[in-house]
């Protein structure tokens, strides 16, 4: 029965793969317009954009479900995203568009990594103690602090100058068309080093998945586990938000998709499951846009739009079966 079950994974793991690689090729090689050698590598770079995309938010979204023990849940939940809008905002409304802190990639790139991650660490370091507070006091404390943010943003906006708002509305949605190569590989870098300190994690994750006290009674360090998979799924969120922008609903989509598809309780399964699902979806969602919708819309758009009706369907669910 169990090698039933990892075959048939197997093969559903196959599929994905295949989708994903066919997403991959009709979106480099279809339709390439203005010459090969050109438009080619600009292409390139998009598809690696979106594979760390998609591979940093299912990873981040798959653990910190876990975590939380709730799959409507997503690590941006705690406001990163929130953090990054105000890091942007600031740097526009105070230093102007032509700062060294917006035209320089790397200061901005980084700045924005730096303020979200010190961000998600003073929360948890402050509201995260198992012995004392709830990990949902952090999470109704990141929702409460990630509102606030948001309406700070927006009464900056409110007053900013229309030219420096213009040019602050395209670091505010995810594109991925002006990616800069150099970018691809601090994020790839980062993501290295996080997926080897992720896999450290997996087999105390899958004993997680049981339940607090079933998990410490089977010799796991929980409490230290939660605080790492926070500060991971933290990091993972960021670089993917600092590289190309929030994408708000794509982890919540891909993450269900996957316990939904693959029939197992091990996360290393599960996640790349995810991560293929995510893969697909920015790949053949940016295939979309250019392809169909001709540019008028943006990637960020088509993925909230399906993961807000998503995220209704599934609290109906939730309740149905509460009830």
């Amino acid at each position: 029965m169990q090698s039933s079950v990892k075959r048939k994974n197997l093969i559903k793991i196959l599929v994905l793969v295949a989708l994903a690689m066919l997403s991959i090729a009709g979106f480099l090689f279809y339709n390439i317009q203005g010459g090969f050698s050109y438009a080619f590598p600009k292409r390139v770079i998009r598809v690696l954009a979106m594979i760390i995309t998609g591979v940093a938010i299912a990873y981040a979204t798959v653990m910190f479900q876990t975590v939380t023990r709730n799959r409507i849940l997503t690590p941006s939940i705690i406001g990163v995203d929130s953090m990054y809008e105000v890091v942007q905002t600031v740097i526009y409304f105070f230093l102007g568009s032509a700062s060294i802190f917006v035209v320089s990639r790397y200061l901005n790139f980084g700045v924005s990594i730096l303020a979200m991650v010190l961000f998600a660490l003073l929360l948890y370091r402050f509201l995260f103690r198992a012995d004392k507070y709830p990990i949902y006091l952090l999470l109704l404390a990141g929702m409460v602090i990630g509102t606030l943010l948001g309406s700070f943003v927006t009464f900056l906006q409110v007053i900013i100058d229309p030219v420096e708002y213009l040019s602050l509305q395209t670091r505010l949605f995810a594109s991925f068309t002006n990616v800069k190569a150099e970018l691809l590989y601090i994020a790839a870098a980062i993501l290295i080093v996080s997926f080897i300190w992720g896999a450290m994690m997996m087999k105390d994750l899958d004993v997680m998945g049981l339940g607090r006290e079933t998990a410490i009674n089977l010799g796991v360090n929980y409490d230290k586990r939660v605080l790492q998979v926070l500060i991971l799924s933290s990091i993972l969120l960021a670089t993917s938000t600092a590289l190309v922008g929030p994408i708000t609903f794509l982890g919540l989509i891909v993450a269900n998709l996957a316990y939904q598809y693959l029939v197992t309780y091990k996360h290393s399964i599960l996640i790349l499951g995810a991560s293929l699902i995510s893969i697909i979806a920015l790949v053949g969602g940016q295939f979309l846009v250019l392809h169909v919708f001709d540019l008028n819309t943006t990637i960020s758009v088509i993925i909230n739009f399906v993961g807000g009706l998503y995220f209704i369907y599934l609290l109906l669910k939730e309740s149905r079966s509460a009830g």
